[in-house]
């Protein structure tokens, strides 16, 4: 049986090689969000850092939302979809909390690693992601 961090590896590959068949504009626009949350998470939280992606205007970042969920279900059973999670985090005690928040971030510290390797999308090479 996979390791948890061999887990959240194989579930953040397919989410991202999905996106590789996006445009370029949109790939890098989910990479640029890929890059910002872990900095959103630990500065405002992970509630906030995910309304934050759930509020973007185009439908481009939110997958990463679906996707953080599906990798957070390991954690709460009734998180199945982007909406189920940010009600959950809402909702969560403090300890639950706690778990969602180390374990978003050790998840989205794949994404990162993969955006970078397989989408070719560095940090800062991002567009700008107000629409």
């Amino acid at each position: 049986m996979p390791s948890l961090d061999q887990q959240r590896a194989l579930l953040a590959h397919e989410h991202v090689t999905a996106v590789k068949g996006w445009p370029d504009e949109k790939r890098k626009k989910y990479g640029g969000m890929v890059h910002r949350l872990p900095a959103l998470v630990r500065s405002a939280g992970l509630s906030q850092a995910l309304h934050f992606v759930s509020s973007r205007k185009t439908d481009v970042q939110r997958p990463l939302l679906d996707h953080i969920a599906s990798q957070l279900r390991r954690v709460d059973a009734d998180i199945k979809s982007g909406e189920a999670l940010l009600r959950a985090v809402r909702h969560a005690p403090l300890p639950m909390y706690l778990v969602l928040t180390r374990e978003a971030l050790a998840c989205v510290d794949w994404y990162r690693r993969l955006v970078q390797g397989e989408l070719g999308i560095e940090p800062g090479e991002q567009d700008d992601d107000r629409d």
